[in-house]
């Protein structure tokens, strides 16, 4: 509601500022004020309108407040300041309409979004930052489907590249292993890990003698050609690790729909369909001197394109220093050529399609498709979709930003123009986390703000080492407050809180801003976390369970016996700004998930769910509900914690965080 009255102000003002000055504001900027009693909206427009209408700021802010008339669901707007309009809701109406929880209607986009997350590399165990960018991406892929969008949910495996290679490397170099012995310790339930400690061997073992590298480029042309054992053991292995990723993420409750994979990319030839079309529009030049001789490359992309000093026309060339290759002088694609091949096909615009198979089936039945080179007929459609959002790391910029340009160049403007790279930044760890987790940290480590993580190294924390951490630590609390309760619904419970810490930790920062995680921090049930939030619903419950009524079912009842005007005597006075202030936040949840997806950022939903959880926590610690005697005002501050704690229950979810029973 608090959006629809937005939209709505927005379009009247728009509509005064026509019809009275024939202006068109392209934005029409509208803020909160600085505290409940002044509004809920403020419009500083007419500081902007001042020189356009040679006019001072006080006095159109005044024309407008006088001359634009009633506005439905507002009381009325205000001149404030200098020029400030400031406009006030009807407190009960909008209060009436949220407790019985209407939706106005709204103008939803048609066509398919793919969110692209995870990617993960197929040759070891999952770590925290593979955890950062699966929640970044599971969280908006959330946000998109309760904003009413249809989303697919893809993870790009990348099965022939030099990191599943380099495993191939440590089992058949360093460990002399056979195909029967690698399918052998495939089947163990943690083979990830043994391929983790494996990788980091075979870095170290190519450090000691440059002539270690030859290994690594005979099994990566071997598992590009495919048809050998080496790519079968290459296969074997990556599809083992694979199925780990996904039962690692299911404990976080992720899923994926479809699990497109390079081989497929490669054997069904979508890059020579792309290589064609990027030759054809001249997006793609074939260099035949300098340092790039032989090579087939592309514009960098923010490059100018060069010019002749007389007539400044394009000449068509490319400096060396903007170059980028796409295609080596040996005739290997690099990672960006089969990356515009793939989003190609994302778009519909490639002409090929994968063969699809079963892969992978969740508890809850969901199934998991892969991409194969012959698959089943009866299939989802994949592929063809209108807006692409890639979770990657920031330091994929520059090639996210060719893929882009690529589309641009081949004509693709509309499909350029709704790609986009949702950048994050890399996950860290405090010295106290590292040391906890078994790491011999220096002196110097000791005084660092934090650690970073390096998968070749071996030095890391495992998403699954994670998660087992942080519910032991979260169990210890729940066994302690708890006794009463059988050991499997103390799991359970210990469960949802670190899972709950470990989602919310890594959404509450914005995406952009390097995380150093801590246990503590993470699991305290105090300030921004995610057992605070969790405890704010738990005590909500609390209350409508010593009060003998079930929190659904009331809500429910009072929405339907409640009118506006039995709410209006409760929002005035003192008192009532301090409880509107919660109603008013409760409105925003809309408002606020239009916000993330607007500008690709879920930290504002985890800002917002902290934001209740106090306002309840005042709430609770400042209204005796259930010893309330005046029989009204009790099912009033009943219908404010309900409201509240609906509310709350349904951002924490859209955050992927499940509330306990008890804490």
């Amino acid at each position: 509601m608090y959006r629809h009255l937005e939209l709505r102000l927005t379009q009247r003002v728009r509509d005064f500022l026509r019809r009275s000055y024939d202006v068109e504001l392209p934005r029409i900027v509208i803020e909160q004020p600085p505290k409940v009693e002044l509004g809920e909206y403020a419009l500083p427009l007419a500081f902007e309108l001042a020189k356009k209408l040679r006019k001072a700021p006080r006095k159109i802010a005044e024309e407008i407040v006088n001359g634009i008339g009633p506005i439905e669901g507002f009381e009325k707007l205000e001149l404030a300041g200098a020029g400030y309009i400031n406009a006030r809701v009807k407190r009960d109406a909008l209060a009436a309409a949220l407790a019985a929880d209407t939706k106005p209607p709204a103008e939803i986009p048609v066509g398919k979004i793919l969110v692209e997350h995870s990617s993960i590399n197929p040759n070891k165990a999952a770590h925290i930052g593979h955890l950062r960018n699966a929640i970044l991406g599971d969280t908006f892929v959330r946000l998109l489907r309760f904003a009413g969008r249809e989303v697919d949910i893809q993870n790009y495996i990348d099965n022939t590249g030099v990191q599943v290679a380099d495993v191939v490397v440590g089992f058949l170099h360093l460990e002399k292993k056979q195909y029967d012995e690698i399918e052998e310790l495939s089947r163990q339930p943690r083979f990830d890990y043994y391929c983790w400690d494996l990788y980091a061997r075979v870095s170290q073992w190519y450090a000691q003698d440059k002539q270690n590298l030859q290994p690594r480029i005979e099994t990566l042309h071997a598992i590009e050609k495919g048809g050998n054992e080496t790519a079968a053991i290459a296969d074997l292995i990556s599809v083992a690790v694979l199925r780990r990723h996904l039962e690692t993420m299911d404990r976080l409750d992720i899923e994926y729909d479809f699990l497109p994979r390079e081989s497929e990319i490669l054997h069904l030839h979508f890059w020579d369909a792309a290589f064609t079309k990027l030759k054809e529009a001249g997006v793609l030049t074939f260099e035949t001197e300098g340092k790039n001789k032989g090579c087939w490359v592309m514009r960098r992309a923010g490059t100018v394109k060069s010019q002749t000093a007389e007539d400044a026309e394009d000449t068509g060339e490319i400096s060396e220093e903007d170059q980028k290759v796409i295609v080596r002088s040996n005739g290997t694609v690099g990672y960006v050529g089969k990356d515009i091949a793939y989003h190609m096909w994302k778009f519909g615009l490639l002409g090929r399609d994968f063969g699809y198979k079963e892969f992978y089936r969740y508890p809850n039945g969901h199934e998991c498709w892969i991409s194969a080179l012959e698959g089943e007929l009866d299939h989802p459609h994949f592929g063809g979709v209108s807006e692409i959002y890639n979770v990657i790391d920031a330091r994929q910029a520059e090639a996210q930003n060719t893929v882009i340009e690529a589309l641009r160049g081949l004509g693709h403007s509309s499909a350029a123009d709704h790609y986009t790279h949702f950048s994050y930044e890399m996950v860290a760890l405090t010295p106290s986390c590292a040391a906890e987790l078994g790491y011999q940290l220096s002196d110097e480590d000791k005084t660092r703000s934090y650690i970073e993580v390096s998968g070749r190294k071996g030095f890391g924390v495992k998403a699954d080492d994670l998660l087992d951490t942080l519910i032991t630590s979260a169990k210890k609390e729940v066994d302690a407050r708890h006794p009463e309760l059988s050991g499997a619904e103390r799991h359970s419970i210990a469960t949802q809180i670190a899972v709950g810490a470990l989602r919310y930790f890594m959404l509450k920062f914005t995406k952009n801003s390097v995380i150093a995680f801590d246990f503590k921090e993470a699991l305290s049930f105090e300030g921004e976390t995610g057992p605070y939030a969790q405890y704010a619903v738990v005590r909500a419950t609390n209350i409508f369970r010593k009060g003998g009524y079930d929190p659904e079912n009331f809500l429910t009842n009072a929405a339907i016996q409640v009118s506006a005007a039995d709410l209006a005597k409760y929002f005035s006075g003192e008192d009532g700004n301090e409880i509107w202030e919660l109603w008013l936040a409760a409105s925003k949840t809309a408002y606020i998930i239009d916000q993330c997806i607007a500008t690709a950022e879920p930290a504002y939903l985890a800002k917002h769910a902290f934001q209740l959880g106090q306002l309840f926590n005042f709430f609770y610690h400042r209204y005796p509900i259930l010893t309330e005697t005046d029989e009204g005002r009790k099912k009033f501050l009943l219908l404010t914690a309900a409201v509240l704690r609906r509310e709350l229950t349904r951002v924490l979810a859209v955050m992927g965080i499940t509330v306990p029973p008890v804490m």
